[in-house]
């Protein structure tokens, strides 16, 4: 199996070789893994490509090259320049440092990496690490995302749904702020919202009077509605999501054409 990684926090994150052990392993001895990753990080530019400039890519090692733009870019500059055209058999991006759970999927770059991998008729998927208190102070605060990942993505290669659809489905792993052994097990839930919270801005003013502005995340431990991605982490266990790209309310669809008729 030839896997590809990618990830939003950058080639020299510590989330990016977890998942290089993980896609090691499940691509064997046989298997290649190849890794283009930002040069730098690109938390936050969701799915961003960078249509107006061009980036430049370099090679750090065997099967392993930086380019400076974002998760999106990635996928593209290893399909079609470091691949040549060959697409690889699975794409995993990640293993982020903080979870894409809840309205955070919607600006991670984690995500948008799979998303443009299943664009471009891959198998994807991302993975993120819950941070809180019980697994911040741990020697491998990734402990959870690097004892049970393997085992994650393999369960969704045998027994996911991967039908080769316009918008295919990719998948969003999440794992719990807990230590491998806490780590309760896996849940199917579907894609949360923290009531009460969300993005905002902080503005602090520069010693020379300019005022700049912050970005500012919400409480990332308010948890979403039971059963949604953020519960069941909370709650011990690691989250599976299937997502697409397709943003279509479908289920308004009929109920929007009738009173407009």
């Amino acid at each position: 199996m030839r896997i590809l990684i990618t990830n939003d926090d950058g080639i020299n994150a510590p989330g990016l070789e977890v998942l290089t052990e993980i896609a090691t392993a499940i691509a064997g001895p046989e298997g290649e893994v190849w890794t283009v990753a930002p040069a730098f990080e690109q938390s936050g530019v969701g799915h961003c490509i960078s249509y107006t400039h061009p980036m430049m890519i370099a090679e750090l090692g065997p099967r392993r090259f930086a380019a400076e733009g974002s998760p999106a870019d990635c996928v593209l500059a290893a399909i079609y320049d470091v691949l040549d055209g060959a697409k690889p058999d699975l794409v995993l991006s990640g293993v982020n440092r903080g979870n894409n759970a809840a309205e955070n999927v919607l600006y991670s770059g984690t995500i948008g990496g799979a998303m443009e991998a299943a664009l471009q008729g891959v198998p994807a998927i991302a993975l993120s690490q819950f941070f809180g208190p019980d697994n911040a102070r741990l020697a491998d605060p990734f402990e959870s995302a690097r004892v049970h990942g393997a085992a994650v993505v393999l369960a969704l290669l045998d027994k996911g749904l991967w039908a080769e659809e316009d918008y295919r489905v990719f998948y969003n792993i999440n794992f719990p702020p807990l230590s491998a052994a806490d780590t309760r097990g896996m849940m199917v839930a579907p894609q949360g919202f923290r009531r009460d919270t969300a993005f905002s801005v902080e503005p602090h003013n520069s010693p020379s009077g300019r005022k700049f502005l912050w970005i500012k995340g919400g409480h990332q431990h308010t948890p979403t509605l039971p059963g949604s991605d953020a519960a069941v982490n909370l709650d011990g266990f690691i989250s599976i999501t299937p997502m697409r790209a397709d943003l279509t309310a479908h289920d308004l669809l009929a109920e929007l054409e009738a009173r407009l008729a």
